[in-house]
């Protein structure tokens, strides 16, 4: 397992804090009415997860000298969409699993019809917040920021990479097939919370958000070729959920397509890649180069 620098942990670790204390706030207490569908909402988001997309919108954040506090909301934001789409990952009806960061998932802790109402309550509640809250100085931009997570988590971009992933299930897929369901799947939200958060500070060019994006299009990527790797290689204690489900499934991956060896080739040129776009921002860009490592490199 590669050590990070103690420095990155410590900001890691205050940026986790920030962003679960905000999630802890802004859900609804599992006390008000429906108690069950909140008691849910609560346990599918809280206490689990690396919270590697909020890490993103704050490293990003830093490129534009974003405030914190509109990040924190941008980055709650798009952890309850990856949460809504995690309890709707799990459900028979998809990937059929019962154990998610550890523990169970949604829809065994509480019921099918629960879970599916708690993807859909995460959902709205993360764009309320993109709404009620000033997270750029220009109306036109936080719109454009609502239509970017919109883009992101719909049928060109999660939702549909989840639809192609389905359909392929049992089927051969070339490397640039398999390349262009995981661009929608896992990467689409991945590069909409870095742009999201570089949009709460100052204006880029267009030449500079196309850098950021390509960063975040290498590291979503990445994301999926390493955890491709780990489901393979790491137990189900390590992962915090079912290790090898995708070979038991018949799903293709990275691993599947390209073997072990040559798909830790693969992240690391996508790393490589990464890594070269941000290069101009120089000294803002840190976070995001050891974000890269963090997630390139984590338990190989």
């Amino acid at each position: 397992m590669t050590t990070h620098p103690p420095e990155f942990q410590r900001w890691a670790a205050v940026q986790q804090n920030l962003i679960e204390s905000q999630l802890q706030s802004l859900l609804p207490a599992a006390d008000i009415v429906p108690q069950r569908l909140h008691e849910a909402m609560r346990y599918a988001v809280l206490g689990g997860g690396k919270r590697v997309r909020p890490l993103l919108a704050f490293a990003a954040g830093e490129v534009t000298a974003a405030a914190p506090s509109r990040v924190v909301i941008v980055g709650a934001a798009v952890e309850l969409i990856h949460a809504y789409s995690l309890v709707h990952d799990d459900l028979p009806c998809m990937d059929d699993d019962v154990l998610r960061r550890g523990k169970p998932t949604c829809h065994v802790e509480f019921d099918e019809a629960t879970a599916l109402l708690v993807g859909d309550a995460l959902q709205s509640l993360a764009f309320q917040l993109l709404a009620e809250h000033r997270l750029a100085d220009d109306a036109v931009v936080q719109l454009e920021m609502v239509k970017l997570l919109a883009a992101a988590s719909g049928s060109r971009g999660m939702a549909g990479g989840q639809a192609i992933d389905l359909a392929a299930t049992g089927k051969t897929l070339t490397l640039p097939e398999l390349e262009f369901m995981h661009i929608h799947k896992t990467g689409a939200i991945i590069r909409a919370a870095t742009l999201l958060g570089a949009h709460c500070g100052r204006a880029l060019d267009k030449k500079e958000l196309a850098r950021l994006d390509h960063f975040a299009k290498c590291i979503g990527l990445a994301f999926q070729v390493v955890d491709d790797v780990l489901d393979t290689e790491a137990s189900t204690a390590t992962l915090g959920k079912t290790a090898g489900k995708d070979a038991e499934q018949n799903k293709a991956t990275y691993v599947t397509v390209l073997g072990v060896a040559q798909s830790k080739k693969l992240a690391a040129e996508l790393r490589a890649d990464a890594l070269a776009a941000v290069e101009p921002f120089g000294a803002r860009a840190l976070r995001l180069r050891e974000l890269a490592d963090f997630i390139v490199l984590r338990k190989f």
